[in-house]
């Protein structure tokens, strides 16, 4: 026990990890309150505003005064605008009926994960991965499971992984494609026989889709252009740069609609009502048309990041195909990434994230590097890390 641990804590919170970047962070903006300047490339938020049609729109409804609870699952308006883009985008049909709007894709995840996991059971995900998708199954007392992945697969999941690790106890497996840290994307066949081979074991199939629209060579595959019976994790955060709103959606089996109702009206009430009529215009043309541009411009800063990355000699399996990371090996210069970060910070004022904010797997050799800054900034901050490697190793 933690001397000094309060007895009544409950001992679910023991489990969850912390995240360390959340520590870089809050020495980052000390750093900056003593005149320092910091390149932030630790923090998973794009340096783009939220487009101004979406701050129009939030605007104009505060304007009326109605800003008052709406259903639990969100406003039809917005719910149809959803099943609309899907048919566009991906050529599939999504029942409105299906679709929750959610206070971010936290809420997407504590919604699904609470109607399907019980005390006990088991979810697959990878390593490295996300850490705080799986402190939501511990909320629920259920367990994870992470299964070690490397380039081979593109830091995915495979159906021979899901095969080889499933048990009695597991109730499902979640992918995430475009992923963080590696911002990879799951292909298409591995997709498919991943969602067949969960169908057939009688488990949940879980998709995270938020950096869906962040893909800069090929086509992010739906998992529901495989399969209507999977839940599917999705936010205004990322390609919307709407992350302050909170908002996100959740589309669930047909099974799932009742149970998912009732829980989201005794856990949200509904989602911000202000930031729902925001949403409304993230799918206008216009909108759409600058979340490209915006889109282009992130695969410019990619491309950039990476070749000087490379040149330093750090070593990068997979250039990434989406989202907005780089998840470097940086075992040339350290065995230890985390206090690699740290004094990357004091030293040269630039902020990344150590490997083992996302797991076991070799984190200790590993970097995340955002490019959620100009490439301008970046040059300076690979001029600072430049001189650091120098002066370091």
């Amino acid at each position: 026990m933690v001397l000094g641990m309060d007895k009544r804590l409950a001992k679910r919170t023991l489990s969850i990890s912390s995240f360390h970047v959340m520590e870089l962070l809050r020495r980052a903006k000390q750093l900056e309150t003593q005149g320092r300047d910091v390149i932030h490339m630790e923090i998973g938020e794009s340096d783009f505003p939220a487009p101004q049609a979406i701050v129009n729109a939030g605007v104009k409804q505060l304007l009326t005064g109605e800003i008052k609870y709406t259903s639990a699952a969100g406003l039809p308006q917005l719910r149809e605008k959803i099943a609309d883009f899907y048919l566009q985008r991906y050529g599939v049909t999504v029942a409105t009926r299906r679709i929750f709007i959610t206070p971010g894709a936290s809420g997407a995840f504590l919604l699904a994960f609470g109607v399907s996991l019980n005390p006990e059971e088991q979810l697959l995900m990878t390593d490295p991965c996300y850490p705080c998708n799986s402190n939501f199954a511990t909320l629920f007392d259920a367990k994870t499971k992470t299964i070690a992945v490397d380039a081979s697969t593109n830091y995915q999941l495979t159906a021979e992984h899901i095969q080889q690790h499933w048990t009695q106890a597991t109730k499902g497996v979640l992918i995430a494609s475009p992923s963080n840290p590696t911002g990879t994307l799951i292909d298409t066949e591995a997709l498919k026989q991943a969602i067949q081979t969960v169908h057939q074991l009688g488990g949940c199939f879980y998709s995270d889709e938020i950096y869906h629209g962040l893909v800069y060579d090929q086509h992010a595959n739906s998992a529901l252009e495989f399969s209507d019976d999977v839940f599917i994790i999705n936010s205004f955060s990322k390609y919307f740069a709407m992350t302050g709103w909170r908002i996100g959606w959740l589309i669930v089996p047909e099974s799932f609609i009742e149970a998912t109702e009732k829980l989201a009206q005794n856990i949200f009430i509904a989602t911000s009502t202000d930031a729902q009529y925001a949403a409304l215009a993230a799918f206008d043309d216009d909108t759409l048309t600058e979340l490209e541009r915006r889109r282009a411009e992130f695969a410019l800063r990619r491309d950039f990041l990476y070749e000087n990355l490379v040149r330093l000699g750090f070593e990068i399996s997979i250039k990434p195909e989406g989202a907005f990371y780089i998840y470097a090996n940086c075992s040339k210069f350290t065995d230890d990434s985390y206090q690699f970060a740290l004094d990357l910070l004091e030293a040269e004022g630039v902020a990344v994230t150590p490997g083992k904010d996302f797991g076991s797997n070799d984190a200790h050799h590993a970097l995340r590097f955002a490019y959620t800054t100009s490439i301008d900034r970046m040059a300076i901050a690979m001029q600072r890390l430049e001189r650091f490697i120098s002066k370091n190793t």
